[in-house]
């Protein structure tokens, strides 16, 4: 009987195979995804999308990509945070003057101002 070669090569795609049970298969390699640190709003996204999109969260998860987009949508979401977190305290006039004059009322100003900037970077970023 014909005896067959333990790895050829294949000029036409350019990969490399290797016998395996009579059967050639390709030698391919995952390349090491990016990694990049993600964050509490990254986080959430994530989960979020395992739980409700696992088809998009599986695309992006095997493309590799999934470390960049949530890193980018946890800076996004941060640099967001700070800017409505920013424009409510004008708004409201929540000033260091505050601060200086009655720091309880100033504290539940702050703590209320960044739970609904919160809940806006959640439901505009994050949940969507």
């Amino acid at each position: 009987m014909n005896e067959l070669k333990k790895s050829i090569h294949d000029n036409a795609n350019g990969l490399d195979y290797t016998l395996v049970n009579d059967h050639y298969l390709p030698n391919l390699t995952a390349a090491a995804p990016a990694e990049h640190p993600t964050g509490r709003w990254g986080r959430l996204h994530k989960t979020y999308l395992k739980e409700q999109h696992p088809i998009r969260y599986n695309q992006l998860l095997l493309s590799g990509e999934l470390s960049g987009y949530l890193a980018k949508l946890d800076k996004q979401a941060e640099e967001q945070l700070a800017l409505t977190v920013q424009q409510m305290q004008e708004a409201e006039g929540v000033t260091e003057a505050l601060k200086a004059a009655d720091q309880l009322e100033w504290v539940c100003r702050m703590n209320s101002i960044c739970n609904r900037a919160e809940e806006i970077i959640k439901t505009e970023l994050i949940f969507v």
